[in-house]
């Protein structure tokens, strides 16, 4: 690996939760949210980005749609529940990045609107095809994720560092 390759971050919504009487952070997914998060780690798996680091909101629902989703990807990254991604802001996401060690190449964040969607038209400097089109027309539904490429080390991810390489969404 080069140090000169580009990272990739790949910034993904939790599959579509459940509404039960219980607490936000506890809600599950619906139905179709565990469909959906089982087609969304196909997808992941078909953009053959070697995901080498995964950090997952601690909530019920990020949890599970991460469970879901690695399960189809050929390899398995190390994973790491981490309670800060539960209802962060950009600015709050950028700096749990920030703390990633240079050996990670290739990342999943796995997290909640309307931090994810913030977060990658906040890093977007610049957008390959109709990538941002796309996403800018459909918001970012639950199980969506992005893809964007960021040269240098996780420390210097900062607003319009990243490309914008890719957008999936479940309809799509």
């Amino acid at each position: 690996m080069s140090s000169a390759e580009p990272r990739r971050i790949v910034l993904f919504r939790h599959a579509k939760a459940d509404w039960p009487q219980v607490a936000d952070h506890e809600r599950p997914l619906a139905d179709r949210g565990r469909k959906d998060a089982a087609v969304a780690g196909r997808k992941l798996a078909d953009t053959g980005i070697a995901l080498d680091l995964a950090l997952c909101s601690t909530a019920t629902r990020t949890r599970e749609t991460w469970k879901l989703a690695v399960q189809e990807l050929p390899h398995r990254p190390k994973t790491i529940y981490e309670e800060r991604i539960y209802d962060a802001s950009p600015g709050e996401l950028i700096a749990v990045v920030n703390e990633t060690p240079d050996d990670v190449q290739n990342m999943v964040l796995i997290g909640h609107n309307p931090g994810i969607h913030g977060l990658a038209e906040v890093l977007a400097g610049v957008a390959e095809d109709e990538a941002a089109e796309r996403m800018g027309r459909r918001g970012f539904p639950a199980a969506g994720f992005v893809v964007l490429s960021l040269d240098g080390s996780w420390k210097s991810l900062e607003p319009g560092t990243a490309t914008l390489l890719d957008f999936w969404a479940p309809s799509e």
